[in-house]
């Protein structure tokens, strides 16, 4: 076994080394050699042997080697597997980030490789295969082939699909059913590190709670209700969806299926129906029987609202609550009011997720390559830089970084911030756009989370959104009493504003804030 000193580098063993052979592809387009060998030759069995590097790679590699262990410790939290790194894990690190700048592999652009293709191999940036030697098997073959399928690139182009990815596979006997397209490589996407940036910016750490439903303890004797704006059902075709249907045989009539026969239903029965699902679905404990003595208090307030907060426009009607799903909708509005009237009397309490009660900011850390991002203040924000979904949640993002009343904030994105509820019978997951650390007097031990959504078109969805952290998350969150003290804002009239839209932002946010202020 010799020594290869032609190089920066130097390896012990025949079977494992890094090439420093003055090829073309160490040499750029002067002929002036690169820094650091960019050929890999390597043997699978020899990584298992222990005599893997020298101290040479050690010395020429040391800043990246030192990433590599930090980041074992971030992502196991155990000091001890980074110290005691080998040279086998090494070089496993330095296939598995061929050509990723920054890293052990970054450098490497030609891997020559026995057997160890056929093992496993998680580099994406494979774009050239070349076989040398005859495959035993197909299976074999088919193996080494699928090492350059991994895609370099998951982002999604204008039409929400992939970009298609090709690879040249030369030398080696496999049958391609489709012809060969030559397709130049797209560029790579410009990517940033998306990650709470510690230690530094700790004391801008945003905790929360992850809640996985609510528990309403309501009375069962005497029922009221609180109905707001939110409360109010608009029916319209778009929320209806088709109602016209045309059964065509091959041979025989044409017959016109729809829903006419439903306006004749008499407003008494559909009243009866509203209230017997209000108590079969939402006034009834699992395994226990409906609270049937309730049926004339929820009918009073089932009337209530059929007759001021149901608006039927494009040709619908009030029957159309007969069915399933818009039921649903109406019963979760009605129920809603009823628990809006008992906020302080009778506490809403959250039931929090047992595996994860609590999130934070401190556990950001991805890389994204979205352009729509905004690159956050030290001062104010944990994370580094917010992704946005606007050009409008950017004018905010100025807004409270420039507010004298703003101690923190961070947007909602990859942070596990979600808000279960309900758009009719279907369970959904809303995620609020940014979470903000407020000053509102109580001191820094006690500030104000202010839970914002900046919304333009209010749909029916949005409605059920903010009555949930309206009536439901916020109460529960508070009375909890665990997390501090939180409110909820909704910004909807910047999306109206076409000049002097940072003023308007602050306008509207300090209207906002003024109004969760006043709430507590």
């Amino acid at each position: 076994m010799s020594d290869v000193r032609e190089g920066p580098w130097t390896t012990r063993s025949s079977n494992a080394r890094y090439s420093t052979r003055p090829t073309s592809i160490h040499c750029d387009e002067h002929g002036n050699a690169y820094p650091r060998p960019r050929t890999l030759l390597i043997d699978s069995e020899q990584l298992e042997s222990g005599e893997g590097l020298d101290k040479t790679f050690h010395d020429a590699a040391k800043d990246e080697i030192a990433r590599f262990r930090r980041e074992i410790i971030e992502r196991t939290g155990n000091r001890a597997d980074a110290d005691k790194l080998t040279d086998q894990d090494l070089l496993r690190e330095v296939m598995n980030t061929v050509g990723k700048a920054g890293r052990l592999g970054g450098s490497i652009r030609c891997v020559v490789s026995v057997s160890m293709l056929t093992e496993g191999w998680d580099a994406n940036t494979v774009t050239h295969v070349l076989g040398v030697r005859a495959f035993g098997t197909q299976l074999l073959c088919e193996q080494v082939v699928g090492r350059a399928l991994r895609r370099q690139s998951c982002d999604l182009n204008e039409d929400g699909l992939f970009n298609v990815e090709y690879a040249d596979v030369l030398g080696i006997p496999f049958d391609f059913t489709a012809k060969p397209t030559v397709a130049p490589p797209q560029p790579p996407r410009k990517t940033v590190q998306v990650r709470a940036m510690r230690p530094e910016r700790d004391h801008l750490e945003i905790r929360f709670p992850r809640v996985a439903g609510y528990r309403v303890e309501l009375p069962n004797q005497r029922l009221e209700a609180a109905f707001t704006d939110d409360s109010r059902l608009e029916l319209t075709p778009a929320l209806v969806g088709p109602s016209k249907t045309r059964m065509s045989g091959i041979i025989g009539e044409v017959v016109d299926l729809d829903l006419d026969h439903l306006d004749q239903v008499r407003r008494s029965t559909l009243l009866m129906h509203l209230t017997k699902h209000l108590i079969l679905t939402k006034w009834r404990d699992p395994g226990e029987p409906p609270q049937l003595q309730l049926f004339g208090q929820l009918k009073r307030i089932t009337r209530q609202w059929l007759d001021g907060w149901l608006d039927c426009k494009g040709d619908t009607y009030p029957a159309l609550l007969m069915y399933q799903e818009l039921a649903d909708m109406a019963c979760a509005r009605i129920t809603a009011a009823i628990t809006r009237a008992e906020i302080g009397r009778r506490p809403v309490k959250p039931v929090l997720d047992p595996y994860n009660p609590e999130g934070s900011t401190i556990h950001v850390n991805f890389n994204t390559s979205k352009e729509d991002r905004w690159q956050t203040d030290p001062a104010r924000c944990h994370i580094n830089w917010a992704m946005l979904d606007s050009g409008w949640e950017g004018e905010l993002c100025r807004v409270l970084e420039g507010h004298d009343k703003v101690r923190a904030y961070v947007k909602n994105h990859n942070l596990g911030f979600e808000v279960p509820y309900r758009m009719g019978s279907e369970p959904r997951r809303y995620l609020p756009d940014f979470i903000v650390l407020i000053d509102d007097g109580h001191g820094d031990d006690d500030l104000l989370h202010l839970v914002i959504e900046v919304k333009g078109y209010r749909g029916e969805d949005a409605k059920a959104k903010k009555d949930t952290m309206e009536t439901y998350w916020i109460p529960g969150v508070n009375n909890h009493g665990g997390f501090g003290r939180w409110a909820f804002a909704e910004m909807t009239d910047v999306w109206e504003m076409e000049e002097g839209l940072e003023d308007e932002v602050r306008e509207s946010f300090d209207a906002a804030l003024q109004a969760a202020t006043d709430a507590q």
